[in-house]
C-alpha cells in the first residue's frame, strides 16, 4: 500500500469513485446464476439458452469496445461514464418488469454495452490520472468489478427469498449504479482530460503481438464467464440449494477480490510479470482439476485456488498490455483492442459449456477444456519478456 499513500487527497478521493463505478460492471450478470434454477422454472430456458445471458453482455462489451474510445473522445471521460451508468441503471431495473427470455437477454445486452463503454475508457483514464501508480490503481479496479460479482452472486438469493421474487433479486443492483453516478458527478472537477488519438486503434490489427496479447486475456477471461455462468449451478445440480450455490460463488468472487489486490502489488516489485502470471495459471488448473475430481469434499478449496487465481490474472493480462506503451492514450488504445477482441472470444465459453451440458449432461467437460486453455496460456506466457516489448508494438 505505500504507493497508495502517495496519492494526493482529490487522487485518493477520485480513486475511491472509480472503485464505486467498477461494482457495477457484472452484478447484471453475476446475480444471474445462482438464481437460474428458478427463473428457468418461470421462463422456459435450455442451459444453451441461458448462457446467452452471460455470452451476448460479454459479447457487447467486445464490440463496444472498439468504438468506447472514440465515444469517451467525443463526449469526454465525465459524461461517457455518466450515460453508461444510466444505461446499466436502466436494464438493470427494467427486469422488474420482465415476461419472457427474450426481454431478459435483451437486458443483459443493454448492460454489457454500458459496462463495455465504461471498461474502454477506464484503463487510459488511470494510466493517465495515475501514471505512478498504474499497476496498483488497476488492482483496485479490477478488484472493484469483481467486488460487484462477490455482492450480486452472494445476496441475490437473499433478496429472491425476502421478496418472493427473482426479479428483484436481479433487478435491485441498480442502487449501486444511482450511487456510483452521484459520486461520479461530484468527482467532474478531477477527471483529466484525454487527448485525442493520432493514430488509429486499427492499427493494431496488423500487429501480432496485440493478437497475443488478446489471445491470452480472451481465453484467461473465458474461464472467468464460464465460472460465473455456471459454477452456480454445477453445485445446484449436486444437490447444494440456490443460496449456498451463490454463496460459493460469492465466495470464489471474493477470493478474485483478494488475489486482485495482492497481485499487482507483489506484480509490483518487477517488471517481468511471467513468475506471477504462471503461479496464477497454476492455481486455476488445480482449481479445476477439483472442481473435476472432487466438487463435494474440500468443495471451498476448489473455489479459492480458481478465485486467487482468475482474480490475479484478469488485473495482470490489462497491466502486461500497458506496460508495452508509455503513451496513456496510446496504451489506453491497446488495452481496448485487447478487450474487444478477448471479450468476442471469452463470451464464447458460456455458450460452449451450455452446449456440453445440454449434450453431455454434465459441465465436467467443459472444466477439462478449460484446463487445457489454461495449459495452453502456460505456453504463451514465455513470450510476454519485458525486453522485448518495444520492438512488437510501437
Amino acid at each position: 500500500m505505500e504507493n497508495i499513500r502517495t496519492l494526493s487527497r482529490p487522487a485518493l478521493l477520485l480513486m475511491c469513485t472509480i472503485m464505486l463505478v467498477a461494482l457495477n460492471l457484472r452484478p447484471s450478470m453475476a446475480a444471474v446464476g445462482p438464481l437460474l434454477k428458478t427463473i428457468r422454472g418461470d421462463i422456459a430456458l435450455s442451459f444453451s439458452l441461458a448462457s446467452l445471458l452471460t455470452m451476448l453482455p460479454v459479447m457487447a462489451m467486445g464490440l463496444a469496445m472498439f468504438f468506447g474510445l472514440r465515444i469517451s473522445q467525443w463526449l469526454g471521460a465525465q459524461r461517457t461514464v455518466v450515460v453508461s451508468l444510466l444505461i446499466i441503471g436502466l436494464a438493470t431495473v427494467s427486469r422488474l418488469f420482465l415476461d419472457s427470455a427474450l426481454e431478459l437477454i435483451l437486458s443483459a445486452v443493454l448492460a454489457g454495452v454500458g459496462i463495455a463503454l465504461i471498461q474502454a475508457l477506464m484503463p487510459a483514464l488511470i494510466k493517465a490520472r495515475f501514471s505512478e501508480h498504474v499497476a496498483v490503481c488497476m488492482g483496485l479496479y479490477v478488484t472493484s468489478i469483481m467486488g460487484g460479482a462477490a455482492i450480486a452472486a452472494s445476496f441475490a438469493p437473499l433478496v429472491m427469498t425476502h421478496t418472493d421474487s427473482w426479479r428483484t433479486g436481479l433487478a435491485i443492483w441498480a442502487i449501486l449504479a444511482l450511487a456510483a453516478l452521484l459520486c461520479w458527478w461530484g468527482q467532474r472537477s478531477t477527471l483529466p482530460t484525454l487527448p485525442i488519438q493520432t493514430q488509429r486503434n486499427g492499427s493494431f490489427f496488423a500487429s501480432s503481438r496485440a493478437w497475443l496479447l488478446a489471445i491470452f486475456f480472451g481465453l484467461g477471461t473465458a474461464s472467468y464467464t464460464c465460472v460465473l455462468a455456471w459454477l452456480a449451478p454445477y453445485y445446484v445440480e449436486k444437490g447444494w440449494s440456490e443460496q449456498n450455490g451463490g454463496l460459493l460463488l460469492g465466495f470464489l468472487t471474493a477470493m478474485e477480490v483478494v488475489s486482485g489486490l495482492l497481485t499487482p502489488m507483489i506484480a509490483n516489485r518487477s517488471r517481468d510479470r511471467r513468475g506471477v502470471l504462471a503461479a496464477l495459471l497454476v492455481l486455476i488448473i488445480a482449481g479445476f482439476l477439483g472442481l473435476i475430481l472432487s466438487p463435494q469434499h474440500l468443495s471451498l478449496l476448489w473455489p479459492c485456488l480458481l478465485g486467487l487465481g482468475i482474480g490475479g490474472l484478469f488485473p495482470m493480462s490489462l497491466i502486461v498490455s500497458l506496460d508495452h506503451l508509455d503513451n496513456p492514450q496510446r496504451a489506453g488504445a491497446l488495452t481496448a483492442f485487447v478487450q474487444g477482441i478477448g471479450y468476442l472470444i471469452a463470451g464464447l465459453s458460456p455458450l460452449i459449456a451450455g452446449m456440453i451440458r445440454d449434450r453431455l449432461g454434465s459441465f465436467e467437460w467443459a472444466w477439462w477444456s478449460l484446463t487445457g486453455v489454461m495449459l495452453l496460456m502456460l505456453m504463451m506466457i514465455l513470450r510476454f519478456n519485458p525486453r522485448d516489448y518495444a520492438r512488437h508494438i510501437r
